[in-house]
């Protein structure tokens, strides 16, 4: 029964990982677009925003003021 039992969860691992590798695909693969450029942002990513390239060190501090236009 051990041996039935492992080759069970071993199937059901195989088939979790093939599905969780072959995700992006899928999404690439989808005929529309995934976020909608039409909509506004939803309010995480907007937030979001301006923080996800705090950790860089190679270019620093920007400061340059620009018009706005």
């Amino acid at each position: 029964m051990s041996r039935t039992r492992n080759m069970i969860v071993a199937t059901g691992l195989l088939a979790f990982a093939s599905a969780g590798l072959a995700f992006p695909f899928y999404m690439a693969s989808s005929k529309g677009p995934v976020i909608d450029s039409s909509k506004p942002l939803p309010p995480q990513a907007t937030f979001r925003g301006p923080y996800i390239n705090t950790g860089s060190r190679d270019v620093g501090p920007d400061f340059q003021s620009y018009s706005k236009k």
